[in-house]
């Protein structure tokens, strides 16, 4: 079995013949603490991109990061996101890119926090986040 393995991690260019980490259902992760308006769970990370769950209750201000494209998937609640000069309901099930220097807010619509998952490629050390005026 080994050598099975090891065949096929050659093959494959991986090392090992399991998964880096375990699958995660997105609507099963909670919050692990109180908090007043935005929540921050970093779920993987390395050079390349950077995943997060985050929760909204209120509202995200205007920003924009100047070397990271943004992925956002919405997992539940209700917003109104605006990116660059377009605004747009998002609700569950919605996906979109924020191209890195683009400005984006969100302001929650619902009555339950806005839970999305964010990719920030490359790696997101947070030291990206410029706040604009509007």
């Amino acid at each position: 079995m080994k050598k099975v393995c090891l065949v096929i991690g050659l093959i494959l260019g991986v090392s090992q013949c399991t998964f880096g980490q375990d699958i995660l259902k997105l609507k099963n992760i909670k919050p692990h603490e109180e908090f007043e308006n935005i929540l921050v769970k970093k779920l993987y990370s390395d050079n390349l991109s950077t995943s997060f769950v985050i929760w909204v209750k209120e509202n995200v201000k205007s920003h924009y990061h100047a070397d990271h494209t943004e992925q956002l998937f919405i997992i539940s609640g209700k917003g109104k996101m605006k990116v660059g000069d377009k605004t747009n309901i998002i609700k569950k099930g919605d996906y979109f890119v924020i191209p890195k220097g683009v400005p984006h807010s969100v302001e929650v619509l619902s009555k339950k926090p806005l839970k999305v998952l964010s990719v920030q490629a490359p790696e997101f050390v947070g030291k990206d986040r410029i706040f604009t005026d509007n």
